[in-house]
């Protein structure tokens, strides 16, 4: 986790794209060769270091195969996911319940055109996850804003307000950022039982994303929405995918877990709809390596993690005393509050990419909540 990285001529998003507008045109400004003038990119979610050595071996041993045709995976892809949810989060699944996406945010759009009708609500926890935001209104259905409470530096749900929210009969299902994207809580199952009630009296379905669900530090426990009770697991949809914990997000793979019949029918033949096929040949043998092999590659990974933390906090203290770090709980990204700048989010992003040279993600983008808070990737 030492060595740094060279990430060019690899199209990787991060280092060789650059956002302007609408698009992401190549860009070599994160080229080492401009010396102080670098730019360096914490922006995208991914990760800099490479991904386990038994991920890798088992790439590396399918390429020599050297053929690429069509795959559906087997009886150990299957395993090592029931087997991981069952060792990391006491969740007993069965492989049938298992819908493989090329990544949550597809799956989430898949769900908005399978449950929900044009004009229907969907309900986020603001700032959140700015795709969300997307996957429900390129699919002509309504954004309902339940946002998130800051108390001091930490982010709580606001009950009253989700009962207020979902209580209008068009909201129909409900994203819930587990452990949360962009703030860095990893909900405790008392907050979960209550969002769970509510969303449960007012017949909304509750779509669990928990994509960041291993990336959890130290005095912080991670409950999976679906083991608080049967009912719950019965009346969700839970995301899970090894692409934030491995750094594997290019192999394209989520395993999406749907244990009531009826919905996973409703979403399979949703899929078909937009011809959404089988994982690609990579992405199968990865999921299962990492899942089999990884874990004490992702012990080390944490420890690093929360070392980057560490450091970013007690750097911005001596350094910068004006921007408030909020905890971080869970995720490899940490919200800063840019706020005492008295700065403009235009303004922010001049002076941190043109003067400062630090590419970050505005908070803007996770909502109005976000306007002046800047995302950056610890890892």
């Amino acid at each position: 986790f030492t060595q740094a990285h060279d990430r060019f001529d690899t199209h990787c998003m991060k280092w060789e794209f650059e956002k302007q507008g609408d698009f992401y045109m190549q860009s070599d400004r994160a080229h080492p060769k401009y010396g102080d003038d670098q730019m360096l990119p914490m922006w995208v979610a991914d990760m800099d270091f490479k991904a386990p050595p038994a991920v890798i071996d088992v790439l590396e041993e399918r390429a020599r195969h050297g053929i690429f045709g069509y795959c559906k995976p087997d009886d150990g892809f299957y395993e090592a996911v029931e087997e991981w949810m069952a060792r990391r989060y006491g969740r007993s699944i069965d492989r049938d319940w298992i819908v493989i996406t090329p990544g949550v945010v597809n799956a989430l759009a898949q769900f908005v055109q399978a449950f929900t009708e044009p004009g229907d609500k969907v309900l986020l926890q603001p700032p959140v996850y700015h795709p969300f935001y997307h996957v429900i209104e390129n699919n002509g259905r309504v954004v309902a804003r339940n946002p998130l409470q800051r108390t001091g530096m930490r982010y709580e749900m606001d009950f009253e307000d989700l009962a207020q929210k979902t209580a209008d009969p068009a909201v129909k299902m409900a994203f819930l950022c587990s452990p949360h994207n962009p703030v860095g809580r990893v909900w405790e199952a008392e907050e979960l039982t209550r969002f769970g009630q509510i969303c449960m009296d007012n017949d909304v379905l509750v779509i669990a994303d928990e994509i960041h669900c291993d990336l959890i530090l130290n005095g912080h426990t991670f409950t999976s929405y679906a083991t608080i009770n049967e009912e719950f697991a019965a009346g969700s949809i839970v995301c899970t995918a090894p692409s934030k914990t491995f750094n594997l997000a290019g192999l394209k793979l989520s395993n999406i877990i749907v244990p009531d019949e009826e919905m996973r029918r409703r979403l399979q033949e949703t899929m078909k709809r937009n011809s959404i096929g089988g994982p690609n040949a990579f992405g199968i043998v990865a999921n299962e390596a990492a899942y089999r092999h990884g874990e004490p590659w992702l012990a080390e990974l944490l420890a690093y993690i929360e070392g980057n933390f560490n450091y970013l906090q007690s750097y911005l203290a001596e350094h910068l005393p004006q921007l408030k770090v909020t905890p971080l709980e869970g995720t490899y990204l940490a919200w800063i509050d840019f706020g005492a700048l008295g700065l403009t989010p235009a303004e922010r992003t001049k002076l941190l990419m043109e003067e400062a040279k630090v590419w970050l993600n505005s908070g803007e983008i996770f909502g109005p909540e976000g306007a002046d808070f800047e995302r950056i990737n610890l890892a």
